[in-house]
């Protein structure tokens, strides 16, 4: 499926763009996924990608940092008005380039997201606010201490005498 066809609702085309992207890594037809002024946004990371080519490098990006990356359908909810929401459960392990400027660290990570797709009126993605679990990623691979532990009460410690110190000289 290269288009979105007739008889074919929302909720099954986003699961067709999915499966190509997540388990086939198949870009050939991203032009047909995605429109050329489309907009994601990942909010863990305050990214906006731009059109199907830059977002096509965004996900090469991501599997060669993390070469066995998996995404699991957890959930798919059609408004009917061209508006669909995919939560989903995804994982991998952190070998492979760096990620966003940062190293690979060979451990692996689970996180949880959702996607609040927009469909353009020919059935591609306009847009596309992708929300995940951006803290839970950074504790999984080291850059943030684990919650509740030694480490996570002196960084947490730190930051409120940092705040603390702020406010006493007006900043």
């Amino acid at each position: 499926m290269t288009a979105l066809q007739p008889g074919t609702t929302n909720a099954e085309w986003v699961r067709e763009v999915f499966h190509r992207v997540f388990d086939e890594r198949d870009f050939s037809h991203a032009q047909d996924f995605w429109s050329d002024d489309s907009v994601d946004h990942f909010l863990a990371t305050g990214e906006t990608v731009r059109g199907a080519t830059a977002l096509t490098q965004w996900f090469k990006g991501l599997f060669a940092a993390v070469p066995d990356w998996r995404l699991v359908i957890e959930n798919v909810v059609d408004d009917g008005t061209g508006q669909v929401v995919v939560q989903w459960k995804g994982g991998g392990s952190f070998t492979g380039s760096p990620f966003q400027g940062i190293e690979a660290t060979g451990r692996r990570v689970e996180i949880l997201g959702c996607d609040v797709i927009r469909l353009a009126p020919d059935g591609r993605v306009a847009s596309n606010t992708v929300y995940y679990d951006g803290a839970g990623f950074a504790r999984q691979i080291g850059m943030l201490p684990m919650l509740g532990t030694r480490a996570d009460r002196l960084v947490t410690r730190g930051f409120n005498a940092i705040t603390r110190l702020r406010r006493r000289i007006g900043r």
